[in-house]
């Protein structure tokens, strides 16, 4: 089970002009590590664990333990499988809306993604833009196909729960970016998934500024 406690705190800075903090959210240890590191922006980093319930868990647990987490903008990353023929690892999905596994789960828009996608495009990375589905299991052959034919372009396990968990008692700034580590062409368990590792892990390690980008871009009130 995922202890937000002990991730929140980890990484800190100032929010822009005195508003609420930027809270990141992961779920894996090497997704963790790759926002992290000597010269690295401050963030509240947290790592929710594997799998929409853990999302769900921690990020509500972390922002209902009060400030500095409770105000806070709420961004999910790490890595994602892609859905389109020609994503390739590497490629970044920046999110418009999320809907998790529930077949009758409704969506969550990210309506503030416009300077992420720009900041993104600027760093020269393939982007992708679109709706980000949830699963709760890992998602290959004809299970994918299937999820492109609802209109999803990449799919994850936490997002959606990240971002549902993050709007259940009010509006707040929300965005999902993953990196796509693998896609129908590269499927996991395949010869080329260390290899797109290794190129995914670097392409999220290389855009946490523009996380604070986009942080910085908000309107958002003051406490």
């Amino acid at each position: 089970m995922a202890r937000p406690h002990d991730d929140v705190p980890a990484v800190r800075a100032p929010a822009p002009d005195g508003g609420p903090p930027l809270l990141v959210a992961c779920a894996l240890g090497v997704e963790r590590f790759a926002l992290r590191g000597p010269g690295r922006f401050g963030a509240l980093l947290l790592r929710t664990g594997m799998g929409p319930y853990a999302a769900d868990r921690a990020v509500t647990a972390a922002l209902a333990a009060g400030a500095p987490a409770e105000h806070a903008a709420v961004l999910a990353t790490g890595f994602c499988a892609g859905l389109v023929p020609g994503m390739r690892p590497g490629d970044v999905v920046v999110a418009e809306a999320t809907r998790d596994h529930r077949p009758d789960a409704p969506e969550v828009a990210c309506r503030d993604n416009a300077p992420l996608l720009d900041a993104l495009r600027r760093r020269g990375l393939t982007v992708h833009t679109g709706l980000l589905r949830g699963s709760d299991h890992v998602v290959r052959g004809a299970e994918r196909a299937a999820l492109r034919r609802t209109g999803a372009v990449a799919v994850d396990m936490e997002s959606a729960a990240t971002l549902r968990a993050a709007t259940r008692d009010g509006d707040r700034p929300v965005a999902a970016v993953r990196v796509i580590v693998d896609a129908p062409r590269h499927e996991l368990l395949r010869l080329g998934t260390v290899r797109g590792g290794i190129s995914a892990f670097r392409v999220l390690r290389s855009v946490l500024p523009v996380f604070f980008e986009w942080h910085r871009s908000l309107s958002l009130p003051r406490r």
